[in-house]
């Protein structure tokens, strides 16, 4: 009774995957399970596909069937699927099927569940990477509006700017100022050797020059500054 059943699901099997199934013996044969793959705009590997085989134990389907998982030969390594390291955990997820179906042809069912977990599998995996690209554009975002937006203000850091501020505009007045007195007495310098004889005297600076000149004892000097001409 179950070599009737696996030649009529195997005939079956025939008319699903003409194109993808292929006999290695009597009791065994190997299907070609291409994955359907969405693509982000920055992947450009193709999909990649399964090679599931199929081997009948002598009672199946009262047993499962023995199977095994692989990749196509000299087939690239897909960016989120390694066979090689998913396969265990591919067919460890047939199991509960597998016990569903027993005393039942189930080969389809599980080539169909095979597809639809390693599908599965890829999908979380891409979304995975593309929320560490998101995290990484938004921590890249966040620094560069940081150079626009400065650094936010708190109490603390305006009175801290405001003390700042203050002592700057205190120490440019006080600069400003004696700039100011400096260039007021250099005018003043310039402002006395352009007198007059008469500007001298209405000013009294005569009297001055002839004190200062005799406490330093240059009396000698003192006759010319008497003798001088006021002029009108």
């Amino acid at each position: 009774m179950g070599r009737d059943e696996q030649i009529e699901e195997r005939e079956v099997l025939d008319s699903i995957f003409a194109d993808e199934i292929t006999d290695i013996s009597d009791t065994s044969y190997r299907i070609a399970i291409p994955l359907e793959v969405v693509q982000h705009d920055d992947e450009t590997e193709a999909p990649p596909t399964l090679l599931l085989t199929v081997a009948y134990p002598e009672t199946y389907p009262d047993i499962p069937p023995d199977l095994t998982l692989s990749a196509p030969p000299d087939a690239p390594r897909h960016t989120h699927l390694d066979i090689q390291n998913d396969k265990a955990r591919l067919l460890s997820a047939l199991q509960p099927v597998i016990e569903e179906n027993l005393g039942m042809a189930m080969v389809f069912t599980l080539a169909s569940t095979l597809k639809d977990s390693a599908e599965l599998l890829i999908s979380e995996r891409q979304a995975a990477a593309q929320g560490l690209k998101d995290i990484e554009a938004a921590k890249a975002e966040e620094e560069e509006n940081r150079k626009f937006h400065g650094t936010a203000v708190t109490r603390e850091t305006f009175l801290a700017w405001r003390d700042r501020f203050r002592n700057e505009m205190a120490e440019a007045e006080e600069r400003r100022r004696e700039d100011k007195e400096a260039e007021d007495k250099k005018r003043r310098v310039k402002a006395e050797e352009r007198l007059t004889g008469k500007q001298l005297f209405e000013r009294g600076l005569v009297g001055k020059v002839e004190e200062d000149e005799e406490d330093d004892g240059g009396s000698e000097l003192v006759q010319p500054v008497q003798e001088l001409k006021v002029e009108d």
